[in-house]
């Protein structure tokens, strides 16, 4: 988030009930606002450069079949990435509120769609529909929650951020049997990767934190998305 400023403004929406949801405790240098740009657009340079061979490949013949959940997960990859950097830059003002609403929200979108392409390579399995049902079901009440009440539920989002993440331990022995062992432990390394970083998510007061967890956010994007190429291009080739 971007260096909160001070309010001149008194009215029910700026109390610290309804603001603390979308604005950070401290101010951002500037050397930590850019080196958060930074870090967004390696994560949308690495996401097109890779996705689009990713892409091409598939298409060729790679992974036809799986396309449409292929481009699912780029899609959510980038909107998470891009709508992240735009409420990161924005200055605080309606429109940064806003962002912080849309921000949350596809977090749980790109949750759903990062499962989009693994499930997608275990199609046949057994209880795999009801886990594409579970996984986009609580993501599209996440959504759901931050779009409309966004000010509620902020550690209870967390949970089920990480509840989300991990409801792949569900369907552990089919990935490991279905994947190359490579992207299995991509996969695995990407979702430690996006834990981790939550520690930093939460402490605030440390400075480049909201560097730092994206930092993380970013490497566990790109060990995930490399761990898709791997099972849909470099392993079938």
């Amino acid at each position: 988030m971007m260096p909160p400023e001070e309010e001149t403004v008194t009215s029910p929406l700026n109390d610290a009930e309804t603001t603390r949801w979308w604005r950070n405790g401290r101010h951002y240098s500037v050397a930590e606002i850019v080196a958060d740009g930074i870090v967004h657009g390696i994560g949308i340079l690495f996401a097109l450069g890779l996705g689009t061979v990713l892409i091409v490949f598939a298409t060729i013949g790679t992974a036809r079949s799986e396309l449409p959940a292929i481009i699912v997960y780029l899609t959510t990859l980038l909107t998470v990435l891009g709508v992240s950097l735009t409420f990161n830059l924005a200055p605080v003002s309606a429109f940064k509120r806003l962002m912080a609403r849309l921000d949350q929200a596809a977090i749980f979108l790109f949750i759903a769609g990062t499962y989009t392409p693994f499930l997608a390579i275990l199609a046949g399995t057994p209880g795999i529909e009801l886990m594409f049902a579970l996984v986009w079901g609580a993501a599209i009440v996440g959504i759901a929650l931050k779009l409309i009440v966004p000010q509620h539920f902020g550690r209870l989002a967390l949970v089920l951020y990480l509840g989300i993440g991990w409801s792949g331990v569900l369907v552990f022995h089919s990935l490991a049997t279905a994947l190359p062992p490579t992207a299995f432990w991509l996969l695995i390394a990407g979702g430690i990767t996006y834990s981790a970083g939550i520690v930093f998510h939460l402490w605030e007061r440390l400075k480049f934190q909201n560097v730092l967890w994206h930092v993380f956010v970013v490497a566990g994007s790109i060990l995930h998305l490399w761990a898709i190429f791997d099972a849909m291009v470099l392993s079938r080739l």
